[in-house]
């Protein structure tokens, strides 16, 4: 049972993995939800699925979305998207594999929560949702720039607490371990993540994350969850140290 009053939200990064199970618990939770990906053919089989309203876009430009914020009251916003184009040591890395991760992990997410702030200052109410990364809490090895731009995600968070003091809005960053989704496996290919990362491994569900944001969403609204770090039981901090289990 909620105790909040909002009744909007948006989920970027919803075309499958955790934005996808977000935005299936928010419809169930009976919110509204506009679901944000790139695979627009994966949005659709969602809202066949349950009632979202699929919004196929590239999030490297945010300007389409200007509309909608001025039309919709959107009262959450969770930025889930993010891109993980290789594994790699950063002076081998791919330039435009950087800047992309620049643009859809970091100035993606600070742009939307630019857009939904106004409104949700002059509402007094709203709640944003940073997907962040262990690895922007802690050193990844071959992961430089998104563990620079998950960090960037986590810093952004504590200082826009800061500024929105008495406006009413709350601000969430999660910042899991390994969760079995596909970002690893454009990275390595889904053999080989699964192989790597999964087949031994108890992992998180993108499940799991949807629940944690459903419980901060639904505590009185003069209680904001500021940061949520979750592992896998068999994982601790520090990146690589993840054991298996029989």
């Amino acid at each position: 049972m909620t105790s909040h009053s909002y009744q909007t939200a948006l989920v970027t990064g919803a075309s499958s993995g955790i934005g996808r199970a977000i935005a299936q618990r928010l419809i169930k939770d009976g919110l509204r939800v506009y679901a944000l990906g790139r695979d627009a053919k994966a949005l659709d089989a969602l809202a066949t699925g349950c009632n979202v309203t699929p919004i196929a876009i590239d999030l490297q430009d945010t300007t389409p979305l200007h509309d909608l914020f001025e039309r919709v009251e959107i009262d959450v916003v969770v930025n889930n998207a993010g891109l993980l184009p290789a594994i790699a040591r950063f002076g081998e890395s791919d330039l435009a594999d950087i800047d992309r991760m620049i643009d859809i992990n970091l100035r993606a997410p600070l742009r939307l929560a630019h857009m939904a702030l106004a409104g949700m200052i002059k509402r007094k109410r709203g709640h944003l949702f940073f997907v962040g990364s262990s690895a922007g809490r802690f050193p990844h090895p071959n992961t430089a720039v998104y563990g620079a731009t998950k960090a960037g995600i986590s810093m952004f968070c504590d200082s826009l607490r800061c500024d929105l003091l008495g406006t009413k809005v709350r601000v969430t960053e999660v910042a899991p371990g390994r969760v079995q989704t596909s970002l690893y496996r454009t990275a390595l290919g889904a053999e080989s993540a699964n192989e790597k990362l999964y087949d031994a491994y108890r992992s998180i569900q993108p499940e799991n994350i949807a629940e944690l944001i459903a419980t901060a969403l639904s505590l009185p609204e003069a209680v904001d969850v500021s940061r949520m770090e979750v592992f896998p039981t068999d994982q601790a901090a520090g990146g690589s140290q993840i054991v298996s289990v029989e």
